[in-house]
């Protein structure tokens, strides 16, 4: 395969970030987006050389070599479960559900497709994730701290728990997601809402959410998310091992250690970058990074419902230890 010709379902404004950084490249080809406002289509199709089209049956028979689905958390499943009937491989933008069902169904569906698939998880492609790892590796986690404190975002759907999911599945899960990859899995959560929505209309999700962890290597952590600001005071993890204290963001990685503190800029343009050619590179045949398949975006997926669940109930919530991607049960249960 020469040329990757790509399909976009969405033209809001990850699946604009996701075009350019495609047609940025000189092995890709949009030729196709698709959105339920057609004028929102037509404007990104025309920015980059492709069609407009009505709907995702239309996108597919353009014939892309790939589809990224790049829609509200809500809107997840048909466009994945056409594109997968389809053959076509395909990128989700996370989260990748706003419930749990759909997320289990599309991953069971990929799983006996065998075909390529990858989760927007772009924090996985920084830099100093991997020198993160490297000092982690020969000392135990012993406590973890992720946090994303931010904005209501600019979109009317983001602020209803039944569109969104709320704060920790709809932001905080990129947290969550380093949080699974420096600290392992996570086996108990008890959380908390405030039950106060931001000032906004029509909402109802909690304002903020504070959440307590366990871990099977018997770590202890929290996380805490909340959208009461007008601005993104901080996204990102603390880590504490033995001797060894460590802060990442998107910006970069913090040490301290016996020798003192030192940082390590990173570079979230490049990982957001980096999270497409890798896809891109997969799909053509010349590439194998794809770091967070719909398998593993499933387990982050457990793992942000859980908490939200939690808070919404009041119960502690128990995950079932990680089991292979083939094996789809919820692995979730709730403790009254």
């Amino acid at each position: 395969m020469r040329v990757c010709r790509v399909g976009l379902v969405g033209a809001g404004g990850v699946a604009q970030r996701h075009a350019r950084v495609l047609a940025s490249f000189d092995d890709v080809e949009v030729v196709a987006v698709a959105d339920v406002t057609p004028e929102a289509a037509s404007a990104l199709a025309a920015q980059h050389g492709g069609r407009s089209c009505a709907d995702v049956a239309e996108l597919l028979a353009t014939g892309p070599d790939a589809v990224y689905v790049c829609v509200p958390p809500f809107a997840h499943g048909p466009a994945e479960e056409a594109v997968l009937a389809a053959g076509v491989p395909m990128f989700v933008e996370k989260p990748v559900a706003v419930d749990l069902d759909t997320a289990e169904r599309i991953a069971e569906r990929v799983a006996r497709s065998g075909l390529r698939t990858a989760v927007g998880h772009h924090w996985r492609y920084l830099t100093v994730l991997d020198e993160a790892r490297q000092l982690l590796a020969d000392r135990p986690v012993r406590m973890v701290s992720g946090a994303w404190l931010d904005k209501v975002p600019p979109v009317a759907w983001w602020s209803r728990r039944d569109r969104s999911g709320g704060p920790v599945v709809e932001q905080a899960a990129h947290v969550l997601d380093l949080i699974r990859v420096l600290a392992g899995e996570v086996t108990e959560v008890t959380a908390y809402g405030n039950g106060t929505p931001p000032p906004v209309d029509g909402a109802d999700i909690d304002s903020v959410t504070t959440a307590a962890l366990r871990f099977a290597d018997g770590a202890v952590g929290t996380l805490s998310a909340a959208c009461v600001l007008g601005w993104k005071h901080r996204a990102g993890v603390e880590i504490l091992a033995d001797g060894l204290a460590l802060a990442l963001t998107e910006d970069g990685l913090t040490i301290r250690d016996a020798d003192g503190e030192r940082h390590i800029p990173a570079d979230p343009e490049a990982a957001r970058v980096a999270v497409d050619r890798a896809f891109v590179d997969a799909v053509r045949g010349i590439g194998d990074d794809i770091r967070v398949p719909y398998a593993e975006a499933l387990a982050t997926q457990r793992l942000a419902l859980a908490v939200a669940d939690s808070a919404r109930t009041g119960a502690t919530v128990r995950l079932a230890a990680p089991t292979a991607p083939a094996v789809l049960s919820a692995g979730v249960t709730v403790d009254a």
